[in-house]
């Protein structure tokens, strides 16, 4: 179930008086289950809903929530935090970007996992990315860097200061990071 806090009910309330009448919310998932999940919430005129969305009554409009996103955001809260600028809107949807696996997954499921949720969106800033291209037997992690990563003259310190530390942190069983990326060959490198 989806909650909308009252602080967010009111929030969104306000900014609807600024909308045209009959004017309420839709909430949808671009990208469930991987890395560049997010969540989209626009309005929704007056009979611009889905037939089979859901609706949920927030007393002074209706938050319609797609049906293919609706198992995606089962237990995610909507809420609005007040602060000196004004406030911050918050969409806490825990199933986002899938589950994480168990702790008894296998090394290789459970680092895919941290990449992909950790480090990629980390290294996108910087137009990287981290790709995993195997976990040996003694569970040495063998990753290949590309985008802005590719050729970069930080990366050393990302990979040890920041992958691998956030590996083992995760992973336990993590021995040690290995870069398999040829970075003569980048063509963009950030730094």
């Amino acid at each position: 179930m989806l909650t909308v806090t009252p602080a967010a009910r009111d929030y969104f309330g306000k900014l609807l008086e600024q909308q045209p009448d009959n004017t309420h919310l839709r909430l949808r998932v671009v990208n469930p289950g991987t890395a560049t999940a997010d969540v989209e919430l626009t309005y929704c005129p007056q009979g611009q809903q889905r037939e089979d969305d859901h609706g949920i009554d927030c007393q002074s409009f209706t938050l319609f929530v797609e049906r293919e996103s609706a198992d995606v955001l089962d237990g995610a809260m909507i809420d609005f935090e007040s602060n000196a600028m004004g406030g911050e809107l918050n969409i806490r949807a825990p199933g986002l970007k899938g589950q994480q696996p168990p702790a008894d997954a296998p090394v290789h499921e459970r680092v895919s996992w941290v990449l992909e949720t950790r480090i990629n969106p980390m290294v996108a800033s910087h137009g990287g990315q981290v790709g995993l291209v195997d976990v040996t037997d003694d569970n040495d992690v063998v990753l290949r860097f590309g985008g802005g990563c590719h050729g970069c003259g930080m990366v050393d310190v990302t990979l040890k200061q920041g992958i691998e530390t956030t590996l083992r942190q995760e992973v336990p069983e993590v021995r040690e990071v290995i870069d398999a990326t040829d970075h003569a060959s980048g063509e963009n490198p950030y730094y």
